[in-house]
């Protein structure tokens, strides 16, 4: 059996992820980390650059709603921390 879910990879600005779906491989996909992944970002035939040294793996995740809501959840911690540190950001 085949294992079925998603990897994920995080740094300050980028997101990697890949993975098998129903026991298909659906390749490898890189977003924005302010992003959330789409079904159509991942290509089995696209060969993505490895996550950069300063990624850290985030876990494996069962499906892309749990992936990007693990995208949401460290968002949201981060914004927490950035407002007890006293930064904030500028929209232009």
């Amino acid at each position: 059996m085949r294992p079925m879910g998603f990897y994920l990879w995080v740094d300050d600005e980028l997101a990697w992820a890949q993975g098998t779906y129903e026991y298909r491989p659906v390749g490898t996909a890189v977003i924005s980390a302010s992003d959330l992944f789409r079904r159509r970002d991942f290509d089995a035939r696209r060969k993505a650059p490895a996550p950069g040294r300063a990624a850290g793996f985030a876990g494996q995740f069962a499906s892309l709603g749990h992936l990007n809501a693990q995208l949401l959840k460290r968002r949201s911690a981060r914004r927490c921390q950035n407002a007890r540190s006293g930064k904030r950001f500028q929209r232009l």
